[in-house]
């Protein structure tokens, strides 16, 4: 029996022996090969998500760029447009005293707008241009809107009228291609008229008639001609002025005063 123990202890000894190492063995590539996909796995998902996070940043930073940007452009519209509303203003002031200071002379009237065709026009072609007299203009100082403004200032609020129909002929002569010319010129018409001198006015009307047809001064300025050849006792020809000022000029102030005339008749 003791034989027998022995035999089945050293066998069982040598199971062990062999099987240990055998365990050992197979259980080493399981654990690496395991381990190292997992790593594998996680360094991916980690590159990915810093990958995600660095253009989550990049579109966050593209975004509120593009906001500033709007808002940027928005002011610039928003100051364009005060800019432009203040022009416009200053224009309309400009009128009411033009009209104003039409108003002060005998004979004148009406408010308006600009340019035109008809008979005032052979005005325009028959006359020369009137000379400024002994007033001298005032210093230019190179830019279009400083002088025409400094013309403006000697009529309306220096009084000084020679002087400001020798500034607009300047300025007339000096800035050929300026937007003002047709209010330079009408702005020459209405002096000269209340100056008394209707044939120098009715030629720079006639200008602003024959020149400017699209100027907001037309209507106005080719109503002025019909009064002046009425003034003058040119019935006829006034008549057809005046009707051309209601045709091509119809619902403007000047068309309204050129009808009365017409039906006073």
């Amino acid at each position: 029996m003791s034989s027998n123990f022995r035999t089945h202890l050293l066998s069982l000894s040598l199971l062990v022996g062999v099987a240990v190492p055998w365990a050992a063995t197979a259980q080493a590539p399981i654990s690496n090969v395991g381990s190292g996909s997992i790593e594998d796995r996680v360094t991916s998902l980690e590159r990915i998500s810093n990958a995600h996070s660095q253009l989550l940043t990049q579109l966050q930073q593209q975004l509120s760029d593009s906001q500033r940007d709007a808002d940027t452009l928005r002011g610039q519209i928003q100051e364009n447009q005060y800019q432009l509303n203040q022009i416009v203003e200053r224009q309309k002031q400009m009128y009411q005293q033009m009209d104003s200071l039409s108003q002060g002379s005998a004979g004148a009237a009406s408010t308006g707008a600009a340019a035109a065709t008809g008979d005032a026009s052979g005005s325009a072609n028959a006359a020369a241009a009137p000379d400024a007299g002994a007033a001298q203009a005032p210093a230019s100082t190179g830019d279009v809107n400083s002088d025409y403004n400094a013309a403006v200032s000697l009529a309306l609020e220096k009084k000084q009228y020679d002087e400001a129909i020798a500034a607009f002929q300047s300025f007339v002569k000096k800035y050929p291609d300026s937007t003002y010319l047709p209010n330079a010129n009408y702005w020459l018409g209405q002096l000269y008229y209340n100056k008394g001198k209707k044939d120098d006015a009715a030629y720079y009307f006639a200008v602003v008639v024959k020149n400017y047809p699209k100027s907001p001064k037309s209507s106005d300025a080719m109503y002025k001609v019909g009064v002046i050849m009425q003034e003058k006792g040119q019935a006829d020809k006034a008549k057809a002025v005046f009707t051309q000022v209601v045709k091509q000029y119809p619902n403007t102030d000047a068309a309204k005063q050129a009808q009365k005339r017409l039906s006073a008749k």
